[in-house]
C-alpha cells in the first residue's frame, strides 16, 4: 500500500507494479489523482487502502501524519514504512519515523527509501546497485521492507535500531554543506590569485609605463589566475592524506583520532579535487579562447595596413 499521491508516491507505485507487487494508492481525491498512477495500480481511499494492504508506504509530510489518526484502528498491526525527510538537518527533536511511531503505537514503523529520489525510483535497473537505508525496532519488520528493496532492485542496509532513523534522514540534507567549504575555498583562492595577477599584468604596467593592458582582464588574466587556483587546490587533496600518515607515525597507532580540523579536511578531500578539475576544464577553455581573439587582432591589423 501507499498513501500520498505526490511525486515520490507515485514513482514508488510505478516502482512496485513493474517488480510485480500489487499496488494500493490510498488518496483523499482517488477520482482525481487516479490518472497519475499506473493502470495496474488501484487507486482508492486510504480507509479502503489500509485495509486490502498489509506493507504500507507512508508518503506524506510530517506535518500530515496527524491527518492520519483517524485510521488508527485500521493501521493497528501493519507495518508502515516512513519515507519522509526534513527541510533542515536535525529540524526536530526527534525524527520524522519516531513520531510516526509515537501516533501509531499498534503499528510496526520502519524507517527507509528516504535517500532514493523520485527519478531513481523511475530509472528502473540502471539504479539498481542504490543502496536503500533501513532502521526498525522490529527485526522481522525490517526483513520484509528488505525483501520489498532487493526485489525493487536496491541493495538494504540494515542501520540498526529506530534512534538511528535521524542519522537516515540527514544524510540526503549533507550534500550542500559538504560542498560548502570547498567552494569559499576555492572562490578565496581565485580572488587572491586574480587580485596578484591584475595588478602585476594590469596595473604595473599602467602606472609604470603608462601601457594600457586592460583588455587582458576578462581572458588572460583570468587564464592565469585558473591553473593556479587549480594547482593550490590538487595539492589541498592529498596533503592532508600526509599529514594523517605523519601523525599515526608520530603516535605509533593507526587508532588514534585525528584532530578535528585534520577530520574535515580529509572528509573534504573529493569536493576540493572536483573543484580543482572544474578549474583546470575552465582553464582549458579560456587556452582555446585565446587564438581565437589574438587572430581577430591580426586580421584587424592587416585591414589597417591595406586602408
Amino acid at each position: 500500500g501507499v498513501l500520498g499521491s505526490g511525486d515520490f508516491a507515485r514513482s514508488l507505485a510505478i516502482r512496485l507494479v513493474c517488480s510485480g507487487f500489487k499496488v494500493v494508492v490510498g488518496s483523499r481525491n482517488p477520482k482525481r489523482k487516479a490518472g497519475l498512477f499506473p493502470s495496474a495500480a488501484e487507486v482508492t481511499f486510504q480507509a479502503e487502502a489500509v485495509k486490502k494492504t498489509d506493507v504500507i508506504f507512508v508518503a506524506v509530510f510530517r506535518e500530515h501524519y496527524s491527518t492520519l489518526c483517524d485510521l488508527a484502528d485500521v493501521l493497528a498491526g501493519k507495518i508502515l514504512v516512513d519515507v519522509s525527510n526534513n527541510t533542515e538537518i536535525n529540524h526536530h527533536k526527534e525524527s520524522n519515523a519516531e513520531y510516526l511511531a509515537s501516533l501509531f503505537p499498534a503499528c510496526t514503523v520502519v524507517k527507509g527509501f528516504n535517500v532514493v529520489s523520485a527519478w531513481t525510483l523511475q530509472s528502473g535497473a540502471r539504479d539498481g546497485n542504490k543502496q536503500v537505508l533501513i532502521c526498525s525496532n522490529n527485526q522481522e519488520a525490517k526483513r520484509t521492507v528488505a525483501e520489498i528493496a532487493q526485489v525493487m532492485g536496491f541493495t538494504p542496509v540494515d542501520m540498526g535500531c529506530m534512534s538511528s532513523a535521524c542519522e537516515i534522514e540527514n544524510i540526503p540534507l549533507r550534500l550542500l554543506p559538504a560542498w560548502k567549504i570547498p567552494i569559499f575555498l576555492a572562490l578565496g583562492l581565485f580572488l587572491c590569485f586574480f587580485t596578484y595577477n591584475l595588478v602585476r599584468q594590469v596595473i604595473h604596467p599602467y602606472i609604470r609605463e603608462q601601457k594600457n593592458k586592460f583588455y587582458k582582464i576578462p581572458v588572460e588574466v583570468v587564464n592565469t589566475t585558473l591553473p593556479c587556483v587549480a594547482y593550490v587546490m590538487l595539492s589541498l587533496v592529498y596533503l592532508p592524506g600526509v599529514l594523517a600518515a605523519c601523525s599515526q607515525l608520530y603516535y605509533g597507532t593507526k587508532y588514534r583520532r585525528f584532530p578535528d580540523w585534520l577530520d574535515q579536511w580529509l572528509q573534504h578531500r573529493k569536493q576540493i579535487g572536483l573543484l580543482s578539475f572544474f578549474c583546470a576544464a575552465l582553464h582549458a577553455v579560456y587556452s582555446l579562447c585565446l587564438p581565437m581573439r589574438r587572430s581577430h587582432r591580426y586580421q584587424l591589423i592587416e585591414t589597417a595596413v591595406k586602408q
